[in-house]
């Protein structure tokens, strides 16, 4: 391999993996992954990228607006190569759609944007599977692409994807830890101020709050801090009725 091909896929792979608050969205490593992966596979004239969890969401990113309608009429028929690559987790390549049978609502569709053969590889981690397809107008030219740098990329592109998941989960999990003890002072003296109103234990106290929030529908930090700021004063009947109620 030239000197050169080593600089300018090592190039692609450090664009596709560079970390900025952009990049961590799905649809922008897609994007990334599809325009690099066209860079890098000199027969392709596009690529198309999916991804999905198993849920009813299904970010894609295309290179050209024209290829849109090849990815979409996959999904709304399923049938076609990503369809097929998706469900067996393996290539699957188009030599000539002009002598394809199979899938005929994405050959037709094909063949009308001029494109002759295709190939895509699917990329799994984690519960997430995430496709690439490569698009030539050319017959049988892209029987080495899975093979090449492409699928480098593909995988970069994969793990990356694990990992902004488990990245905005943690920041989502770190959220609700930091909710949780800004309220739980507030919570505290709330269940001070019930104790003190039924004669309860601190456990009964917190069974009452959380009653309030569950009728009210209110969260429950919202219900302590209105008997905070009430300091109980008013709030005895309802208290005692919920009380009982909690028992």
């Amino acid at each position: 391999m030239p000197e050169s091909d080593r600089i300018d896929r090592t190039e692609l792979l450090d664009h596709v993996g560079a970390e900025s608050p952009e990049s961590a969205l799905p649809g922008r490593r897609l994007s990334e992954l599809a325009e690099q992966a066209v860079r890098c596979t000199v027969e392709a004239c596009g690529a198309g990228t999916t991804i999905t969890d198993g849920g009813p969401d299904r970010p894609t990113a295309v290179t050209h607006p024209d290829l849109a309608g090849l990815l979409s009429v996959q999904f709304n028929s399923g049938e076609g190569p990503v369809p097929d690559a998706m469900a067996h987790g393996r290539t699957v390549g188009v030599m000539d759609l002009l002598y394809e049978e199979r899938w005929p609502s994405y050959r037709a569709m094909a063949l009308d944007a001029g494109v002759r053969s295709s190939v895509t590889l699917p990329f799994r981690r984690s519960g997430l599977t995430m496709t690439l397809s490569l698009f030539s107008f050319r017959p049988g030219v892209l029987a080495h692409a899975p093979h090449g740098p492409a699928r480098a990329l593909g995988n970069l592109a994969a793990t990356c994807l694990v990992r902004d998941r488990s990245y905005r989960a943690a920041l989502t999990e770190l959220d609700q830890l930091g909710t949780a003890l800004r309220s739980r002072p507030v919570v505290d003296q709330a269940c001070g101020i019930v104790m003190h109103v039924l004669g309860c234990d601190a456990e009964a106290a917190f069974a009452v709050l959380r009653r309030v929030s569950q009728v009210t529908n209110r969260k429950l930090v919202e219900v302590a801090t209105g008997v905070v700021e009430a300091r109980g004063r008013g709030l005895e009947r309802e208290l005692l009725t919920l009380g009982a109620l909690s028992n």
